[in-house]
């Protein structure tokens, strides 16, 4: 991984590390509760990374693909199977550099989204207890041929 790469990790990390207890009147602790959605940031910041990624490894393949339209003989393979030519090696050599940079923002963009989506069904699968403090709620039956409408109010 690069050292672009490890920051955010590593924040996450330490963030995770943080916020693993649950407070006494939180349903889910607060790992659950902001996890998910710094996961979710995170996947979207990482994906964009892949795709400045893509696109400068696209500019580089661009710009050896011209170099090669123009001067034909720039674009000879030497002995060992590079390009005989520097400067077009160089930029061979980048756009395979910008492209396995693109594969690895996405795929710890896609386990960050992957992470997130389980937090959020992980929390919606809880069973949460009815605050106290609800003084009627609403009742909704099926009856064979209506819908019962109605209220409970607690005494």
């Amino acid at each position: 991984m690069t050292g672009a790469m490890t920051r955010p990790l590593s924040a996450l990390l330490a963030l995770t590390i943080v916020l693993t207890t649950p407070a006494a009147a939180q349903e889910t602790g607060p790992l659950v509760r902001y996890g998910k959605w710094v996961l979710a940031a995170g996947a979207i910041g990482m994906n964009l990374l892949a795709a400045r990624a893509h696109n400068r490894a696209d500019e580089a393949f661009g710009r050896l693909e011209e170099a090669c339209f123009l001067t034909r003989s720039r674009c000879d393979l030497g002995p060992d199977g590079d390009y005989a030519d520097g400067g077009i090696e160089a930029l061979y050599q980048s756009s395979l550099h910008y492209d396995r940079s693109a594969r690895r923002w996405l795929i710890a963009g896609e386990t960050a989204l992957l992470g997130a989506a389980a937090l959020f069904v992980w929390e919606m699968t809880r069973k949460t207890h009815k605050p106290d403090n609800i003084p009627f709620e609403p009742e909704v039956r099926s009856l064979r041929r209506a819908t019962g409408v109605g209220v409970r109010i607690a005494w």
